[in-house]
């Protein structure tokens, strides 16, 4: 995850519905694009000033706007109005630390989620918030910045075959963006699994000095993954209640099938936390074992030279009277005695299994 520039303190004091961007800095232009689509035909284009954004009222008519980029306050403004999305929503969209929601307002229906993007060569996850406003004709996506993962959805409207995403609403068109964001999830589980299954063959084979680091590293990840999903959990029973006309019924089991998904999510990340918490006790573990084999092998050191010092002792006690001292062989049979007594003490502890 990258760090955030966060903004927090300029909110205080101001009145609800002031627009203050919280999140990373950012300095690139606000990049807005547009989809005018019916089963008949598809019109796409780049709109450089919200302004010039028109809106056509019409049933047959389908609009998506994806606004890339939530750090200008005017721009989001504009955009706001020309909908007419309330303050408080517009204020929830420039808030990039928000927690995920679903909100039913009279004219359109309002959520915020993360989507997560799995970065390979840093094999970390990274997150972006996503904010989606649609009502029956219009459906408005913010993000923080350019790149996501809607491509299939985008594919489907570009076709010049008819499809379903063009013949339902926008309703639908939710739900199709909703589903990308959370297969990307499924990606993201099979990279972070398989990271898991490398550590566990890692710590097992015990050459990596550093694998506490990288178990922690990725229990962190997991982190910041179970709270992006838990709230899914949320919005998905917000939909299946369908508290809105927005909402149409052939609609709700394509989101039935999402809350499904989600559940799975949830269910797999729990099961790789407890995964790597197994990882974190196995390597405590095979630390003890290995501090245990090591002190058993320096006791049984001791417990060899103990008899040896002894005998040495003994022998080297000056006393006036001591036959041995006199031996020509005294000294090659004590040090015989010595290594007879270490070997045979060698041999019972191996007998013993102690070594």
């Amino acid at each position: 995850m990258k760090e955030k520039i966060v903004y927090k303190s300029e909110k205080t004091g101001t009145p609800p519905g002031t627009l203050v961007y919280i999140g990373e800095e950012r300095k690139e232009e606000v990049s807005i694009s547009k989809f005018l689509y019916s089963d008949k035909f598809v019109e796409e284009e780049v709109i450089l000033d919200p302004e010039n954004i028109t809106v056509p009222r019409s049933e047959n008519i389908k609009y998506w706007v994806d606004v890339d980029g939530i750090h200008n306050k005017e721009v989001i403004e504009k955009v706001g109005k020309i909908f007419d999305i309330h303050p408080l929503t517009l204020e929830d969209i420039m808030n990039s630390e928000h927690r995920p929601k679903l909100e039913y307002h009279e004219d359109y229906i309002f959520i915020i989620l993360k989507m997560l993007t799995y970065n390979e060569e840093k094999e970390k996850i990274e997150s972006e918030q996503v904010s989606i406003v649609f009502c029956d004709d219009f459906l408005v996506s913010f993000q923080e910045k350019t790149g996501d993962v809607f491509g299939p959805v985008r594919k489907l409207i570009r076709e010049k075959n008819s499809n379903r995403i063009k013949k339902e609403g926008s309703d639908y068109l939710a739900y199709a963006l909703l589903d990308s964001i959370i297969d990307n999830y499924y990606y993201i589980l099979e990279k972070t699994g398989e990271r898991i299954e490398i550590l566990e063959d890692e710590l097992i084979s015990g050459y990596d000095s550093d694998i506490m680091n990288k178990i922690h590293e990725l229990k962190k990840t997991m982190t910041i993954f179970r709270r992006s999903a838990w709230p899914l959990r949320e919005i998905m029973s917000g939909f299946l209640k369908n508290e809105s006309s927005i909402i149409r019924e052939q609609t709700i089991p394509f989101i039935r099938d999402l809350y499904d998904h989600v559940v799975q999510i949830i269910e797999t990340i729990e099961i790789s936390r407890d995964n790597l918490s197994n990882l974190i006790d196995l390597y405590l573990s095979n630390s003890s074992a290995k501090m245990n084999e090591t002190m058993k092998v320096l006791t049984i050191i001791a417990t060899i030279f103990i008899p040896l010092t002894f005998i040495a002792g003994v022998y080297g006690m000056n006393f006036e009277y001591m036959p041995e001292l006199t031996w020509r062989a005294g000294y090659p049979l004590i040090m015989g005695i010595m290594l007879i007594l270490a070997l045979f003490m060698l041999y019972y502890f191996k007998k013993k299994k102690w070594l």
